[in-house]
């Protein structure tokens, strides 16, 4: 059973009950102890897989190697044993909140784990960094860890049903600072109050705005969700002091919603659990089979079937036009409705790229799939005949695949469309694709054995045989693990593989 919680703006003269608030409902359905079912605790563990399988494959990359530097540099916290740091030895700990910074970083770089999206978009993995940091900075076990992160997702995803960010230019990490926030409050069996005030720290200290993900594309992308889950650990300490934080924060006068979102008459109608009720929204989320925008994932599914049923199609010289028909967000977010030069720019950072729907599909055409480093060399981005196809693809928004992103029927909502290809001589070709092959109503749902591939495939080139071994031996037990074995829950790269990586040096 579903308990919807009517949300709307609150003068401060009508002296709103923190019981009536949003933030106070979200802490209630943290602290409820119900157990995490046997399919939620199944992609639990898929999805712990996914994020070490892209951490694995970032390890060496600028942003992440910049982030682990900053972590190194702070000493373990007085008051627990510290966290681990993706690649490093696992003896090598630091404090939980910059480990949720560290390891939050090389989950998100290269933009290949999981995805929810409806009324705002999410990659709701990246409640796992913070979650885990203070799992192991606390001696939490492994059932302690699974509710937490059971309930991160839940929370998250609930907000990115009812809640639209997007459309005010506010990025979507604001729904992540309070789900982590709240799955650190399920994983510590806080209660309620210091939840609450957890949360409502959480959501006030990650409103940004969305030019993180606009135009020349920084790489502060893979660092903002790991901002959010740093804030959240900070925000549940400052809370378990019994300090407090500002509310209504959602529904006051000058709160996010009447001042960031849809203003002092907007409502919204959040969908929670009951109490008693398993957090299963984990199973509504999707992994990515592609390293690339969610919303890229079908259009290189399709792009891939065309190459082998259509090789003239990657041929520029025989190309008049592309045109990708799809949803209002394809279009304007990472397609050509977005007006942003750098989609079609043949030097764009790999954050552009990846984001850029004509793009992604021009060398999905060409190559007859993707690769999450190959696809985005500057070599590759620059060939002659790669840039010629590019840019004779454009987006354009159809009413009826928009209606079909928003749609709350599971088996309606869809993140493709129709590609219409106009050859030079006339011909035209059609198709269409609803959901990536690996969705879960998708050609190949992605089951244990593609997560475990997933991974196999990332860690191969900077983990040991043994250190992918034991990984793996070690999640798929999380319900029953040890504090001590929590604590070893990290992925541990080959030596000499960090010493690859840039170690630049700032203030710390």
């Amino acid at each position: 059973m579903t308990v919807t919680h009517h949300l709307r703006v609150h003068r401060s003269d009508e002296h709103l009950a923190r019981e009536g608030q949003l933030a106070w409902h979200i802490a209630e359905v943290a602290a409820d102890p119900v157990e995490v079912d046997a399919e939620a605790t199944d992609m639990v563990i898929n999805r712990i897989i996914d994020n070490a399988a892209v951490a694995a494959a970032s390890l060496t990359r600028a942003p992440v190697s910049a982030a682990r530097q900053q972590a190194l540099d702070h000493a373990v916290s007085v008051g627990g044993e510290g966290a681990t740091i993706f690649g490093c030895a696992l003896e090598r700990r630091t404090s939980p909140e910059w480990a949720a910074w560290a390891n939050g970083v090389a989950v998100r770089e290269l933009d290949y784990h999981d995805t929810f999206l409806a009324a705002d978009y999410s990659h709701p993995g990246d409640n796992i960094p913070p979650i885990l940091a203070v799992a192991q900075h606390v001696g939490a076990d492994g059932r302690a860890l699974l509710r937490g992160i059971a309930t991160g997702y839940e929370i998250q995803i609930d907000l990115v049903r009812a809640i639209c960010l997007h459309k005010h230019k506010i990025d979507h990490v604001a729904h992540l600072g309070p789900s982590a926030a709240a799955g650190i409050g399920t994983l510590l069996g806080l209660p309620v109050e210091t939840i609450y005030q957890a949360v409502g720290q959480a959501l006030h200290t990650t409103t940004a705005t969305r030019q993180s993900r606009k135009g020349e594309i920084s790489t502060w992308k893979a660092h903002a969700p790991a901002f959010a889950g740093k804030m959240a650990v900070e925000a549940v300490d400052r809370a378990m002091r019994g300090e407090t934080s500002p509310s209504p924060i959602y529904e006051g006068e000058d709160g996010v919603i009447a001042w960031m979102l849809d203003g002092p008459d907007a409502s919204y109608d959040v969908p929670l659990p009951a109490a008693g009720e398993p957090k299963r929204a984990i199973l509504d989320s999707y992994t990515k089979e592609h390293s690339a925008e969610y919303q890229a994932q079908a259009w290189i599914d399709l792009a891939r079937k065309l190459h082998g049923e259509h090789p003239v199609v990657a041929d520029p010289a025989q190309v008049e036009s592309i045109v990708l028909h799809t949803s209002h967000h394809t279009h304007y977010v990472i397609g050509s409705g977005a007006n942003d030069p750098q989609k079609f720019d043949p030097t764009a950072s790999r954050e552009t790229l990846d984001h850029s729907i004509p793009y992604i599909f021009a060398v999905a055409l060409q190559d007859g799939g993707w690769h999450h480093v190959d696809s985005y060399t500057p070599e590759r981005a620059g060939r002659e005949d790669t840039v010629a196809l590019w840019r004779k693809i454009t987006t354009a928004e159809d009413a009826e695949w928009t209606r079909r992103y928003h749609s709350d029927d599971p088996n309606e909502k869809a993140f493709g469309g129709r590609v219409v290809i106009t050859l030079t001589d006339g011909t035209v070709i059609e198709d269409e694709i609803a959901v990536a092959d690996a969705h879960p109503l998708g050609a190949r749902p992605f089951v244990r054995e593609d997560y475990v591939r997933k991974f196999r495939l990332l860690a191969e080139p900077v983990l040991l045989p043994e250190e992918i071994e034991r990984f793996l031996g070690l999640v798929e037990r999380l319900p029953e693990l040890t504090a001590d074995e929590v604590r070893q829950l990290s992925i541990v790269a080959k030596p000499g593989v960090l010493a690859t990586a840039p170690a630049p040096k700032g203030l710390f």
